[in-house]
């Protein structure tokens, strides 16, 4: 699951930003993004194991196996959408002059 980024102060992250290396940016971000990669394969993992469940009778209840799936649904398209805005961030980047 993608953790809320409300609970840092602005004064926090000031103070981090400006005493934080680049390696340790590169480092943190590294583990943010795996960590929200975790959580959508563990989603798409929990929702296989609910329709599997369905599929051989273990279960009837099939509004569990719904949510499930919608779930992992949700969670594949925001980490979609979340590369495509990374990846046009970077293609701008690359278009600016110095």
């Amino acid at each position: 699951m993608i953790n809320s980024i409300t609970s840092v102060q602005p004064s926090q992250a000031a103070g981090a930003a400006r005493s934080i290396t680049p390696a340790e940016a590169q480092e943190s971000f590294k583990d943010a993004l795996s960590s929200a990669l975790n959580s959508v394969n563990e989603a798409q993992r929990q929702s296989n194991i609910a329709t599997e469940a369905m599929i051989t009778g273990k279960t009837d209840n099939l509004h569990q196996v719904m949510i499930a799936a919608e779930k992992a649904s949700i969670t594949l398209q925001t980490a979609v959408e979340i590369r495509n805005k990374a990846v046009e961030a970077y293609q701008e980047m690359m278009r600016m002059q110095i």
